[in-house]
């Protein structure tokens, strides 16, 4: 399923759709469970960055994505998602082991440079019925997982109205006042007024990284803004927050760590997820009973 078809109503019944990222293979399945209990649409993503920390390949989470999938019957719209990812041949990788879409991050290239990059993934991803976020403007982080800088520009409103132009992503993520990862002294500010422009300007559907941590008054009033503002919202670190905190631990482990969890703390642990999700699902995005 195309991420269009996760996102096309989002603006005109005033909710986000949720973009989770586990992390760690075993905690696809409690975000399945999650989003068909509350009858929620789902997305389900990892990035490169993540990818490469957490000690997994493309075509393994792929794998599970669809096995769990499978057997546990989901029948809530749901699409797998490759987040931030800079290279074409992870993209390409990513695409042949079943995503169904992906994310470009060209931002820390100059506006040209970004708009060519985009635009060859845009082709290429589109001939195999693959959609295409990318970004514009620089999202800030707290941790480095996900992207590889903590410089901040927000996103220009008439820029993202000519990238969409040129390129034809069928969604943006922007810059407007949060950050990856968890927030210590930087606190999130999220500009509305930038989001506003945005939408005034392009209907492409818009993006909101760094969701962790984010107080729910700030998520909701960017989606349910009039005439609709962000559609997507990306949230990672407060999963894997849970999922290590159940099991009484504060170090991250990697993938092969999780995949060596015994039955019972892999339950806890899923357990954890399970009702996170569904919280952010009911209380954050408002995605709740909104499956079609």
């Amino acid at each position: 399923m195309r991420l269009e078809e996760i996102l096309k109503n989002t603006r005109k019944e005033g909710y986000a759709a949720g973009s989770f990222s586990p992390r760690y293979v075993p905690m696809i399945q409690p975000i399945l469970k999650a989003a068909e209990s509350c009858h929620s649409p789902a997305i389900v993503q990892i990035s490169q960055k993540e990818m490469n920390r957490y000690g997994i390949r493309a075509k393994e989470f792929a794998d599970e994505f669809f096995r769990q999938r499978k057997e546990l019957g989901i029948t809530v719209p749901t699409t797998l998602h490759l987040d931030h990812t800079k290279d074409f041949e992870v993209i390409r990788e990513a695409i042949e082991a079943g995503f169904e879409s992906v994310m470009i991050d060209a931002s820390e290239y100059i506006f040209d440079e970004n708009v060519e990059i985009t635009r060859k993934v845009v082709e290429y991803a589109h001939a195999g019925n693959v959609s295409v976020e990318a970004e514009l403007g620089k999202i800030g982080t707290t941790d480095m997982i996900e992207t590889d800088t903590d410089e901040e520009l927000y996103t220009d409103p008439g820029q993202a109205q000519e990238f969409v132009r040129l390129t034809g992503v069928d969604a943006l993520a922007v810059s407007v006042g949060t950050a990856h990862g968890v927030y210590t002294v930087k606190q999130p500010c999220v500009q509305f007024d930038i989001i506003k422009a945005i939408r005034s300007l392009t209907p492409v559907y818009l993006v909101l990284h760094g969701g962790s941590g984010v107080p729910s008054h700030m998520v909701e009033a960017s989606y349910a803004m009039e005439g609709g503002g962000i559609s997507k919202v990306n949230i990672a670190t407060d999963l894997e927050l849970a999922f290590l905190e159940s099991l009484g631990r504060k170090e991250r482990g990697d993938n092969q760590w999780s995949m060596a969890l015994s039955s019972d703390e892999l339950a806890v642990g899923r357990e954890a997820v399970r009702k996170l999700v569904e919280e952010k699902i009911t209380h954050y995005l408002h995605s709740d009973g909104k499956a079609w």
